[in-house]
């Protein structure tokens, strides 16, 4: 019997401190596509729970999460992925990355502290993130089906 794939929830922490905007590397060992921290959903953990612990994991932070404030969609258009994203505005409780830090699950391997004027330069997912970050006007609260990487 084969399984039927099925849309995949995950959290994301917008941080935002001194101006600068905390990016993740999206995938292990590919430094060119950066998003925010956060991952999978996981059972019986609320997503404010699991977003904790996601950014923990991958940077060794500790948040308060605030409100949510996008709802982002992104896919495979040529396989079977299909991914609902939902970002929180956070705040950190410890602002300093640890350089010696390592995701135990070694899928982050990258993260940085950007600049708009970084964050532009830079291949992003969502690419409405920046806008998002910095509270642009007409910054969207839903993004779209988005490709992966495109």
């Amino acid at each position: 019997m084969s399984r039927t794939p099925s849309i995949r929830i995950a959290t994301r922490a917008i941080i935002v401190h001194n101006d600068r905007l905390l990016l993740v590397n999206a995938y292990k060992g590919r430094g060119d596509l950066w998003c925010a921290p956060g991952g999978g959903a996981e059972l019986h953990q609320s997503l404010p729970e699991n977003l904790a612990r996601e950014v923990f994991e991958e940077t060794g932070l500790t948040i308060k999460t605030g409100a949510p404030c996008l709802l982002n969609e992104f896919h495979d258009p040529t396989g079977d992925y299909h991914q609902v994203d939902v970002f929180f505005r956070c705040t950190i409780t410890n602002p300093e990355l640890d350089p010696a830090w390592e995701d135990p699950e070694a899928i982050v391997t990258l993260r940085k502290w950007a600049t708009r004027a970084e964050v532009d330069a830079m291949t992003v997912r969502p690419k409405s993130l920046a806008a998002v970050a910095w509270g642009d006007v007409g910054a969207p609260a839903y993004d779209p089906l988005e490709a992966i990487l495109k």
